[in-house]
């Protein structure tokens, strides 16, 4: 596989961010958001290939707290008894950062890419800063994805209990124990993959050590899922969004049940809901083609980049 076509790092939002860059610079741009715990790799040089391909600009980056982005270890790990029993008692949790914070993050990255305006494709986590993107800064965001994510609504099915009971699961440390840190991560994603596309051990042990030697975070994931945790209902605002929007999501994911793709569908005028049959919480090869071409599709809905103008929307629901 080739590499990059740009890589770097840049200020946003008082942070550092890393990203890379595939395709045409002067092309309309796909800025890719990642997931709860995860680095840019997740989203694989081949699935940025093939939106490079249908004639795009492709960003990816690693979120503030993960990879090679700034880092809040300062901040200790969290204490989700200390952040329950503040939510007990109607008091808000100190948070390291909110999801809205990495919702500005994204922006900034976009200013010093001088990019006025991206189609923005967020999966589970990196779809909640999306949707926050999409409802607060209209104008930056020319069509939304969101793959795999949630609303927040508290009255959506909750994660199956044993797939939320590994991801809760202390790992150990990478340093000390890296066979059984991969172990468990390979475990997390067997549950959390659809049984359509059963996930390839071997190139998932490949990917989790690549991300530490990329640079491995340790607490990152749980300030950063303390800041889902706190993000809320987005509902209203999602009712807000003008911007041509798909959402995907598969029918056996069993940390966010279908119902949760569905509600953010149902939530934004005109989306597009496209649930793929046996797919769970991953993004397995054999759909990269498929959805990239439905979010190219999406992305060509969008009005041309007017400066002062906002998208429009079409107002059908086909994706």
């Amino acid at each position: 596989m080739s590499a990059p076509d740009a890589s770097g790092h840049l200020p946003a939002n008082g942070v550092t961010l890393a990203y890379d860059c595939f395709g045409d610079a002067a092309a309309e741009t796909i800025l890719l958001i990642a997931g709860l715990g995860t680095q840019m790799i997740r989203w694989t040089e081949a699935f940025c290939r093939a939106l490079a391909e249908r004639g795009f600009r492709v960003v990816r980056f690693d979120n503030r707290d993960s990879g090679r982005s700034t880092a809040f270890t300062a901040h200790g790990a969290t204490d989700f008894a200390a952040l329950s029993a503040a939510l007990a008692e109607g008091r808000r949790p100190d948070l390291a950062y909110t999801l809205a914070d990495m919702a500005q993050d994204a922006v900034e990255l976009l200013d010093a890419l001088s990019v006025r305006r991206a189609h923005v494709v967020g999966r589970s986590m990196g779809g909640m800063i999306a949707q926050i993107l999409a409802s607060e800064h209209p104008a930056r965001v020319g069509s939304l994805t969101a793959i795999m994510s949630s609303t927040g609504n508290p009255g959506l099915p909750p994660a199956a209990p044993d797939a939320m009971a590994l991801m809760m699961r202390p790992a150990p440390d990478p340093s000390l124990d890296e066979a059984g840190f991969v172990a468990q991560a390979v475990a997390v994603a067997r549950r959390l993959a659809g049984r359509s596309d059963p996930l390839d051990e071997a190139a998932y042990r490949a990917l989790i050590r690549a991300e530490l030697r990329r640079g491995y975070v340790p607490g990152g994931f749980g300030r950063q899922l303390a800041a889902l945790v706190l993000a809320g209902d987005r509902r209203a605002r999602l009712a807000a969004i003008r911007a041509p929007t798909l959402v995907v999501h598969g029918t056996e994911d069993p940390l966010f049940p279908l119902a949760c793709g569905q509600d953010i569908a149902d939530s934004i005028p005109g989306a597009a809901w496209l649930p793929i049959q046996g797919m769970g919480h991953d993004l397995p090869p054999s759909l990269h083609g498929p959805i990239a071409e439905a979010i190219a599709r999406t992305a060509r809905r969008a009005t041309p980049s007017v400066p002062g103008e906002q998208p429009a929307i079409d107002p059908g629901r086909g994706a």
